[in-house]
């Protein structure tokens, strides 16, 4: 069964910039190491369990699923689910229609020589961004997420990630039947467009269509594809707002 968010995909051309742009931001980064298939990591986590990855190449890799992404304009890339059951939701989801690989093992080597490991079922192509890339660790997860959740911005966590599809009903379709349930119909006059949303735990995931002449969305299409387009962070008792995009990186992120 899904869980909840275990993270979501920030795609940088330089990961140290990145670092030091969140940080001014109010985030706390925490160095993530390398990955054998080219990328390196900084990691901000949060009270909620869940955590932002900002991913750069130390070296190309034209095959990797962010790496044309990345080209671009990079941001908010791709989102990770937390399950109980690798095997049985990588099913459910190709049962509901999504093309997603079997089960595969990863790795990361800490700063500190730690190496992680874990297995990640990977939607192929279209899909990637729509449907989660899922995880189950081998080594703890407590070993892979930073203790360091506290931000002098007062994030305790992510919220809603908004996901822009041209077909919600296709995109819908495939999240009930993997939860058993529907999703709630939802109207966003901000980005001119008509959506579901589904809950799995702690937060939310809306999937939005352009309905209205000017959507930013069909710009973002045309241009990306269905693809994540924005993420809320939860501030209880904060100052929100939109992060500012040229600190961020080009990733829309909100604090609500």
């Amino acid at each position: 069964m899904l869980q909840g968010i275990d993270h979501i995909v920030i795609a940088v051309p330089d990961l140290a910039v990145a670092s030091r742009n969140y940080e001014g931001l109010g985030f706390t980064v925490v160095p993530g190491g390398r990955h054998p298939v080219g990328t390196h990591n900084a990691l901000i986590a949060f009270a909620d369990g869940a955590y932002i990855e900002l991913i750069a190449f130390y070296e190309k890799n034209t095959q990797h699923k962010w790496w044309e992404p990345l080209q671009q304009g990079g941001g908010l890339v791709d989102f990770c689910m937390q399950t109980d059951d690798l095997m049985a939701d990588t099913a459910a989801f190709r049962k509901a229609g999504v093309d997603i690989d079997d089960p595969s093992p990863l790795s990361r080597v800490r700063p500190d020589g730690y190496q992680l490991k874990w297995v990640l079922s990977i939607p192929r192509g279209v899909y990637r961004g729509v449907a989660p890339f899922l995880i189950q660790d081998e080594t703890p997860r407590a070993e892979r997420v930073p203790r360091q959740t506290r931000h002098a911005n007062g994030v305790t966590g992510i919220g809603t990630v908004t996901v822009a599809v041209d077909d919600v009903g296709r995109v819908a379709g495939w999240y009930t039947k993997v939860l058993g349930k529907p999703g709630q119909r939802i109207v966003s006059e901000e980005l001119g467009g008509v959506g579901q949303r589904f809950v799995i735990g702690p937060h939310t995931l809306d999937f939005v269509a352009p309905d209205a002449a000017g959507s930013p969305l069909t710009s973002w299409l045309a241009t990306r594809g269905a693809s994540p387009y924005a993420a809320t962070l939860s501030t209880p008792g904060a100052r929100g707002g939109l992060l500012d995009e040229s600190k961020t990186l080009g990733a829309r992120l909100t604090l609500v």
